[in-house]
């Protein structure tokens, strides 16, 4: 039975990048896409609460079947996997992004929220993205990228918990693949101040990606100026194990409060001229 392959995007049903990596994993598998019918870029992990979902069928093969989406595109994960796809993919594809989702801009991305709803669901999942907004980039090559880490991924798996964030860089000569960590950035100067034709202030998402650690080498942003492609394993579970020793400290102190109702709860507070520090 050939494996049964789940894409979607953040950039929309028509976007140049997901149609080059269906292109691309045809062979591969069998592919069910169910993608936004427009543009979501930076909806990160968002869902639709207050208005109803509808899915259109656009295209229907034996090989191939393509649904388009109101919703968002961890709408699109949820809807398909609860109500679409025939059985459990066996993978979960987002992409290609038209533009970088390296260092923290993994947090904002509709496209990796994909994988990493998939990753939520127990579905080895990964995102691709082309470091490029020219209108008139060039897919061709990312997504033979994008099929070959695809395949490793089938044939080896992911653990429990683990999605994939690939970053493919554009314009550079084209060095290698590095596995690599998520680059201390910052986005700066984000929104620019405008007037309207109206004479009214609004302001307009810009600014750019400010990279803390320019020089290090086993970072994404290094990897990708360097003509490298850029492979992060991102974890869904945001537990920070390591500060734990500090905080476990905590314990007795709020423990205290609890046990002896130091606050009511209701906005009083009952001291009895305790003294905490003890």
């Amino acid at each position: 039975m050939k494996p049964l392959i789940l894409v979607s995007n953040d950039d929309g049903i028509n976007a140049t990048g997901l149609k080059s990596l269906v292109e691309a994993l045809l062979p591969v598998g069998n592919i069910f896409v169910v993608a936004p019918d427009g543009g979501r870029s930076g909806q990160s992990c968002a869902i639709t609460a207050m208005l109803p979902i509808r899915a259109k069928l656009m295209k229907e093969s034996e090989r191939l079947t393509i649904y388009k989406c109101t919703g968002t595109p961890v709408d699109c994960v949820k809807l398909a996997l609860g109500n679409l796809v025939p059985r459990k993919p066996d993978l979960i594809v987002s992409g290609i992004n038209h533009g970088s989702n390296s260092s923290i801009s993994v947090h904002y991305s509709g496209t990796m929220a994909v994988a990493i709803e998939g990753a939520f669901n127990g579905v080895p999942s990964v995102g691709f993205s082309l470091c490029s907004h020219d209108p008139d980039a060039d897919f061709t090559s990312a997504a033979e990228y994008a099929r070959l880490i695809s395949e490793k991924i089938l044939k080896e798996g992911l653990p429990e918990g683990i999605c994939l964030n690939v970053n493919i860089p554009c314009d550079v000569p084209m060095n290698g693949i590095k596995i690599c960590r998520q680059a201390k950035a910052v986005w700066s100067e984000e929104f620019e101040k405008r007037t309207d034709p109206h004479g009214h202030e609004y302001y307009w998402l810009t600014g750019f990606l400010k990279n803390k650690e320019p020089e290090t080498e086993d970072t994404d942003e290094y990897a990708l100026s360097h003509g490298y492609i850029s492979i992060v394993p991102c974890k869904i579970d945001f537990t920070a194990v390591e500060l734990f020793p500090q905080l476990k400290k905590w314990e007795n102190l709020l423990s205290f409060f609890c046990n002896n109702n130091i606050y009511s709860g209701n906005g009083n507070h009952n001291n009895n001229n305790v003294n905490i520090h003890k």
